[in-house]
């Protein structure tokens, strides 16, 4: 009876009493291809749209290896094809240049397939059928003593990381919110249960400064901001000025007669605060300039005539404008 071939590795399968007096040269060979298939590498080029790789009966091949390298400058939508009914896994470098999708298919299934940006290794199992890309299906991914999850920067040349704090008292797991969420200033982080789809967020390119938190732009651009329970207080103003969201102002009219011009594009929720420095308000007047939008409803100006006054103004629509928190 003549020699067959294993279906995965194509590995000849020797009969009792066969291939006398080359059986050992047989048997070399299926170790060559054991080691091809858990410890080979191959690099190979993808010089037009469709390529396939090769499993033959007994003979190195390049789809046995355990390790692809796709290289090539492509200039089109490339797939790589594996035959039908090989059971494999695969790691696979993407290496190629030029932005155009890479896919690697089981003739008549589906694809694993790298995005036009996504240049980079996948783990791939094929089941005969299909391939899996194994890292879009693991549930847990669990990185023991600190170790960090590195995101590369668009060219690779350097990375933002994530990793435990030192010593953690008790488990701890973050579930990101499954929409960006629209605030204007928010620094939060939110858990929600039962998410389906994430949206994607991009790291901040440095570290922030102490007691800073992260803020979202509602557009998936993760920063470093400074957020306090209230405004940021700026130094005493003793001349005409512009105003500018979430600060608070020391007022000095001791010497004149001082205006103050709100924000011309104002959020919800944006406030500012005034507060007369000398106790001069009375005499020499603050006047807050509505820039455009209402201050109570009204069309007009706000003029500050009460010796120390302390005020803050919080912007609600076009049609109130600017409403008075406390005064």
């Amino acid at each position: 009876m003549p020699s067959s071939y294993s279906t995965d590795l194509k590995l000849e399968l020797m009969v009792t009493g066969e291939n006398s007096g080359t059986w050992g040269d047989k048997t070399n060979t299926n170790l060559n291809l054991v080691q091809q298939a858990i410890a080979g590498f191959e690099s190979i080029a993808l010089t037009s749209t469709n390529t396939t790789l090769v499993m033959t009966d007994a003979t190195i091949s390049n789809a046995r290896n355990a390790v692809l390298q796709f290289t090539g400058a492509i200039t089109a939508n490339c797939t790589v094809f594996v035959a039908s009914g090989i059971e494999k896994t695969y790691i696979i470098d993407n290496a190629t240049t030029g932005a155009f999708t890479v896919a690697l298919n089981q003739v008549g299934g589906s694809s694993v397939i790298w995005g036009t940006t996504d240049k980079g290794y996948k783990i791939i199992y094929l089941d005969g059928t299909n391939p899996t890309d194994v890292g879009n299906e693991l549930s847990t991914i669990r990185l023991p003593n600190q170790n960090e999850v590195r995101f590369g920067d668009s060219d690779n040349s350097h990375y933002v990381s994530l990793k435990a704090g030192a010593t953690v008292a008790s488990n701890v797991s973050f579930t990101l919110p499954n929409a960006l969420p629209s605030f204007n200033d928010a620094a939060v982080i939110v858990t929600t249960a039962g998410v389906e789809s994430f949206t994607s967020y991009s790291l901040p390119t440095a570290d922030g400064t102490a007691n800073q938190v992260l803020q979202t732009n509602g557009s998936g651009t993760l920063t470093f901001a400074t957020v306090s329970g209230g405004a940021a207080w700026q130094a005493v103003q003793t001349t005409n000025f512009n105003v500018t969201a979430k600060e608070g102002y020391f007022v000095n009219t001791s010497s004149a007669a001082i205006t103050a011009t709100l924000p011309g594009s104002p959020t919800l929720g944006d406030f500012v605060s005034f507060i007369d420095y000398a106790g001069t308000f009375d005499t020499n007047n603050l006047t807050i300039a509505r820039n455009g939008k209402p201050i109570q409803g009204s069309a007009t100006d706000l003029t500050v005539a009460t010796e120390r006054a302390g005020l803050t103004l919080v912007f609600t629509d076009n049609t109130q404008g600017w409403l008075l928190q406390n005064n």
